[in-house]
């Protein structure tokens, strides 16, 4: 079954826009580990991607797999892109004692894996890089057993940024391409699509034996083959991973859903995506960049 096929036959433009399919209808499950979190995230004055971003998983990841994303450096985004529900404007916090409190927190949680991410912080010189280096360091040193993936902005492109954070080696550098050469300056703000190939580029370059990640949203207006060709431009960089998931319109004032994929369409792009060499692919209308990130960073350690 091809991409464009299933739209065709069964579901009109207009109704995409109007309803979603069953398939992205969530069951929530808000069970005494998802209250108990919320509440230390709050107590250590901490944030989150699941809470920020309105991940569609966030009841299923912290209530059952007890696991979550922490987003660093503040709540406040320095760039205002159009998928993205993350507040936008001039960030006030640096906080140097965040690492700690990341760190501990880990810790109670006994986290086997854990995701750290943050806001682009275009405000800093080195784009908060010695911040994510250090929580990376603090998680080491409470938690020396729990991996560690680290999902950061292009942070300017600038090689000593990024070095910073590969010197405190993550076990897997995530960086998100987001959508396909064509849609990029329509999607997101200040990033540009050649500089994230170079990001993960360098990434791998520095740190051949650590793995590398990269995401793509569907149902932005891409095509197939604009699909295909992100792809190839992915493994072109040495990127190991990849997740595939729907884009989902976080408010009236984001971009509009073009399309809503089919699961079928998403477990033929992950058979494509394994087929050109990626070690792991996780691909379905709920993956976001860090669904089931624990056994991805198991399947890339034995890829290699």
């Amino acid at each position: 079954m091809y991409i464009n096929e299933w739209s065709v036959k069964n579901m009109s433009t207009k109704e995409q826009h109007l309803r979603k399919p069953e398939w992205l209808k969530i069951k929530l499950n808000t069970n005494e580990h998802y209250t108990g979190l919320k509440k230390m995230m709050r107590e250590k004055q901490l944030h989150t991607v699941c809470e920020e971003a309105r991940c569609p998983n966030i009841h299923e990841c912290w209530a059952v797999r007890r696991t979550a994303t922490f987003m660093i450096l503040g709540d406040v985004c320095t760039r205002a892109c159009r998928f993205c529900a993350v507040k936008t404007g001039l960030p006030t916090e640096l906080d140097w004692q965040e690492p700690e409190r990341v760190a501990e927190s880990v810790r109670l949680m006994n986290l086997k894996h854990v995701v750290v991410t943050a806001v682009a912080r275009d405000d800093l010189k080195d784009g908060g890089a010695a911040v994510f280096a250090e929580t990376v360091r603090a998680i080491r040193r409470k938690n020396p057993l729990t991996t560690i993936e680290v999902l950061p902005s292009d942070m300017g492109g600038v090689y000593e940024n990024l070095k910073t954070l590969m010197d405190a080696r993550p076990d897997i550098l995530n960086h998100n391409i987001e959508t396909v050469r064509r849609l990029t300056p329509r999607v997101r703000a200040r990033a540009t699509y050649e500089r994230s190939l170079e990001f993960l580029r360098r990434a791998k370059e520095m740190q051949p034996d650590i793995p590398t990640k990269s995401s793509l949203m569907v149902g932005l207006g891409e095509t197939k083959e604009e699909i295909l060709e992100a792809m190839d431009d992915l493994r072109a960089v040495g990127v190991n991973i990849l997740t595939i998931g729907q884009y989902l319109q976080p408010t009236k004032k984001h971009l509009k859903v073009e399309k809503y994929y089919h699961p079928h369409e998403f477990m033929e792009l992950k058979e494509i995506a394994l087929a050109k060499g990626f070690s792991h692919c996780e691909s379905g209308p709920l993956v976001r960049s860090s669904y089931h990130a624990d056994e991805q960073v198991q399947s890339a350690k034995a890829a290699e």
